[in-house]
């Protein structure tokens, strides 16, 4: 016998005015038949009974399981030769693509959960009455009933938390889902070249260098060198070997009586509180034994810090470790740690990059009794320092105040720390320099892609000049004043390796810190916790047993390490590029590939300004062209703006500066 002939199928979804087909009556001998084309290749079917069969099954794919799976019985019943999706008839029933919210959770509801609540109450009672009430798996049943009772109607109650509400205990699985999801994203989905705020490799690189081990790649780079803006130094024919290359830089100007001979790579500012009182120890014995120094941040001086590594004082706008009841600043609790021998060097911070123009921030929860009479703050409440200094207003009493301390400490380096912002008010700064004669040791450029344990949302995201541009601005702004050989300038801004250290000074720096390199080598991972005192490595928290985890001896030993590994390709790389100390790095020993797709130097993106020429006579400022163009116009409101700062009426008239920010439209 013959399989029956086949016949024109009938609508996938009949509408209501027509109805259902009516169901043929079927030959008792039709049914082997029918049976036996089942039992064949789907292709194969006759056309209704293969309509009928991708109806049912896509029907109920789509409904409860992935779309994926709909798909593949979407790709069958096309792969049968009838219409296309987007030919169907209008009642015919259509696959869509993506995902959609689980039916099953959508269908969860307060209802539902009294209802299942009921039916496992019941399946509990009935397991005593089958297994008897000594049995263990009807108690273990009940408590798991009862938990989900418990978390169920506590979820119902509650009106914080809306999901809770309307899907009682099933929520909890996205608010688990959602805890893990940082951990997951680093772990399992970022490639090793996307991470944030620090790549899978530059972390890799970090923590092979404090371990001692290998550091070295094999089979090529990873990065894509012919992408926009790929980076890379101009190696020379004629280069120096590592030992030959200067790795210190002598700090202190004309005035200074204790000039300090600085590595080129050192610890950044990071105040204890904001770090773990094992962490600062770590650090500061590192300091002692690579011989680099350490910033105390501006949280103050403390016993931690006195380890035998040289120390920068970093001195906030809270002046702790030298301040008065009412929060001034106390010269003479200043003079009585200054003049002690460890500390090297006074740094006034003005900002930083995380949170310019806002005070340091220290949690309330990351508050100790220790920290607070360190400090001179009352407990309970977050320590928020003021967003600028009462011990001067303008930048005229600022200088004078450098060069009171400076006086007070018996000689020693005092600089600034800022993070760059208006450039005009940058062009103060230097302009205040040349009027009284009195110029900073060094100054501190931190970029706005800095770190930091605590700042506000925005802060971070939305304000301060990133360091290149900064760096940049304040090394031709000293060079046009002819300053710079008085002032040394160090950048602080994500420096893990050692290209990052000669890319820095090729654009201006003498000297680079570290934060978060040195908090890598110390056991970080990027947890991203720094603010909630719960760093699982112990570092950047103020509870106790965190703190045990961080062995001081081995975590100071990595610090070490990594300081010196890192120092050392940084030399390697100066003398590739064909120099032997760093202060003649310039930028066009290093390149990048342009937008255009052309490699371009870094002197043409940021061209130097020639030495003095922002003060010599008008011909010598007939050479700001171009880029540089914008230096003058900075120059001139410099004077204006410092005027107005020394009168008391800055800040309160529009001021048009954007065109100083300007650059020309080919900019590669």
């Amino acid at each position: 016998s013959t399989p029956p002939q086949p016949r024109s199928p009938p609508p996938l979804n009949p509408s209501p005015s027509t109805g259902s087909p009516p169901r043929p009556n079927r030959t008792a001998h039709e049914k082997p038949q029918r049976a036996a084309v089942l039992r064949a290749s789907p292709a194969s079917w006759p056309m209704p009974m293969a309509m009928q069969a991708g109806r049912r099954m896509g029907l109920m794919l789509t409904r409860r399981t992935s779309s994926a799976a709909a798909g593949f019985v979407q790709a069958r019943y096309l792969a049968a030769g009838y219409k296309t999706p987007g030919n169907l008839p209008e009642n015919s029933h259509t696959f869509t693509e993506g995902g959609h919210f689980p039916e099953f959770l959508e269908k969860w509801t307060r209802a539902r959960f009294y209802r299942v609540g009921g039916v496992a109450t019941a399946a509990t009672g009935a397991l005593f009455v089958f297994c008897g009430p000594l049995s263990l798996k009807p108690w273990l049943l009940s408590a798991l009933v009862g938990s989900y009772w418990a978390v169920g109607l506590n979820d119902i109650k509650q009106t914080r938390q809306t999901l809770r509400r309307n899907f009682p205990v099933l929520a909890h699985a996205r608010y688990l889902a959602e805890q893990i999801r940082p951990e997951i994203r680093q772990y399992f989905v970022e490639s090793d070249l996307s991470g944030v705020p620090f790549p899978r490799t530059d972390r890799s690189l970090v923590y092979q260098r404090a371990k001692g081990m290998e550091d070295s790649m094999s089979f090529g780079t990873r990065r894509d060198v012919y992408e926009k803006d790929y980076e890379f130094a101009n190696h020379s024919l004629h280069p120096y070997s590592a030992e030959e290359v200067k790795d210190r830089v002598l700090i202190g100007g004309p005035t200074c009586k204790q000039p300090y001979n600085a590595s080129i790579l050192n610890i950044s500012a990071m105040s204890y509180g904001s770090l773990s009182k094992n962490a600062v120890i770590a650090l500061n014995t590192a300091a002692a034994s690579g011989g680099f120094y350490h910033n105390t941040g501006e949280g103050g001086v403390t016993p931690y810090h006195q380890q035998g590594g040289d120390v920068v004082w970093n001195i906030g706008t809270g002046y702790f470790s030298c301040r008065t009841a009412d929060g001034a600043f106390d010269p003479d609790r200043f003079a009585a740690i200054a003049l002690k021998e460890w500390i090297r060097m006074i740094e006034i911070k003005l900002s930083q990059g995380a949170k310019p123009s806002h005070g340091g921030i220290l949690p309330a929860d990351k508050l100790t009794k220790e920290i607070a009479d360190i400090r001179g703050v009352p407990m309970g409440q977050d320590v928020n320092s003021p967003p600028r200094h009462s011990a001067f207003t303008n930048p005229i009493e600022m200088m004078e105040f450098i060069e009171r301390l400076r006086d007070l400490s018996g000689g020693k380096p005092v600089g600034f720390k800022l993070c760059v912002g208006r450039r005009n008010e940058l062009a103060a700064l230097v302009h205040a320099m040349v009027r009284t004669g009195i110029t900073p040791d060094f100054i501190t450029v931190d970029g706005g892609e800095g770190g930091t344990g605590a700042a506000p949302f925005e802060f971070s995201n939305s304000l301060g000049s990133p360091l290149k541009d900064g760096l940049t601005a304040v090394h031709n702004l000293l060079v046009g004043a002819g300053l710079r050989d008085r002032v040394r300038i160090i950048a602080s801004g994500k420096v893990t390796s050692g290209f990052d250290i000669v890319h820095n000074m090729a654009l201006g720096a003498d000297v680079c810190n570290s934060a978060r390199g040195m908090m890598f080598a110390l056991g970080c991972i990027q947890a991203l916790k720094c603010n909630t005192n719960k760093c699982p490595t112990g570092i950047a928290t103020q509870d106790p047993e965190l703190m045990k985890g961080l062995h001081v001896p081995t975590k100071a030993s990595r610090v070490e390490s990594f300081h010196r590994r890192t120092v050392h390709a940084a030399k390697e790389i100066i003398g590739a590029v064909g120099v032997s100390t760093p202060s003649l790095l310039r930028a066009h020993h290093i390149l990048y590939r342009g937008g255009d797709g052309r490699l371009h130097t870094m002197a043409e993106k940021y061209p130097e300004v020639p030495l003095k020429a922002l003060v010599d006579d008008i011909p010598d400022r007939e050479q700001l062209v171009g880029r540089l163009e914008r230096y003058g116009a900075w120059w001139e409101n410099g004077s204006q703006t410092l005027d107005a700062m020394v009168d008391g009426s800055y800040g309160k008239a529009p001021a048009e500066d954007a065109f100083y920010y300007s650059s020309e439209s080919n900019e590669p």
